[in-house]
């Protein structure tokens, strides 16, 4: 039986990151260059660290894990995207990489965790401390045809953020997530950490994402990271003033539409199960159900 040895992420890993993450979580979208560039320059303030299984020079598992610096709560910390080959599982690999990613966030102060799970691999997690808490569900759209671009009503514009200040779009940003269901509030969300992992990150879709202006008010957004043929709608949302106007769908259709446009095939998304407004845009969009994974929390003694 081929040994599996567990050590921290390096940048040249990218790739293989990226063809174990298409196996297992096929929905997610996060590219190879965009995958090396979180490796190799982690987000600010957030001790943010990876491993990997490597097999045979192949990486066969992945996880990560870090300081939630978007949340008001004192030492949060989450493992992210803790995923092995389906051909090298039931050897200890995924028990492995927690511990590296156990005892990091120990050493970094975290003192609730916060990590999700698929559901086939509930059993896992309560057999490491975590209980289930609630379900994100991930959905897809097929981009053929390209959807229409919506017609905005009279003092409403539909802005690329290409040409919009990011400052103001983390704006946006901060208000429209502050009440974003979830097991911690998104209520810290700085400029400096949006900056880095948003703005900056190389597959944000500039073009594609889109701000909703109402009389020179930045009022909502959908954001689009991308992949080749493939988007994510990285976060679509409204200002609190500004809600039950159909602002947050008229941008996200004005995105897909110019990502479709520029040769974007599938868009992906997810929502937690209590958010009902996103969960029937995407619905009335034609989103198709492709999966699920469960939020889970355990404390850290």
């Amino acid at each position: 039986m081929t040994e599996n040895l567990i050590r921290p992420a390096r940048p040249e890993d990218a790739p293989g990151v990226v063809a174990l993450r298409a196996v297992v979580h096929p929905y997610l979208v996060r590219g190879v260059e965009s995958t090396r560039r979180m490796i190799a320059q982690p987000p600010p303030g957030e001790d943010w660290a990876a491993w990997v299984a490597e097999a045979d020079g192949q990486v066969v598992g992945w996880v990560s894990a870090y300081r939630n610096s978007h949340t008001s709560e004192a030492n949060v910390g989450e493992v992210s995207t803790l995923h092995v080959h389906p051909a090298h599982r039931l050897r200890g690999v995924g028990t492995a990489l927690l511990d590296a990613a156990l005892g990091h966030l120990r050493h970094i102060g975290a003192k609730r965790l916060l990590t999700w799970s698929q559901p086939e691999s509930l059993p896992f997690a309560r057999r490491h401390g975590f209980a289930p808490s609630r379900e994100l569900r991930y959905s897809a759209l097929d981009l053929r045809p390209a959807p229409p671009m919506p017609e905005p009503p009279p003092g409403v514009r539909l802005l690329p953020a290409a040409e919009v200040d990011p400052r103001r779009i983390h704006r946006v940003d901060a208000e429209a997530s502050v009440d974003e269901p979830g097991d911690v509030p998104t209520d810290a969300l700085g400029y400096e950490i949006w900056h880095h992992e948003v703005w900056e990150n190389v597959g944000l879709d500039r073009d594609a994402s889109t701000l909703a202006e109402v009389d020179g008010t930045l009022a909502a957004v959908s954001l689009v990271k991308r992949d080749g043929d493939r988007m994510w709608s990285d976060f679509t949302g409204t200002i609190p003033g500004h809600r039950g106007r159909g602002l947050a769908g008229l941008a996200k259709r004005a995105a897909l539409h110019r990502a479709a446009a520029n040769g974007v095939r599938t868009a992906y998304t997810s929502n937690d199960e209590a958010n009902g407004p996103m969960l029937a845009i995407n619905t009335r969009l034609g989103y198709r159900p492709v999966g699920s994974q469960w939020s889970c929390l355990r404390d850290l003694d």
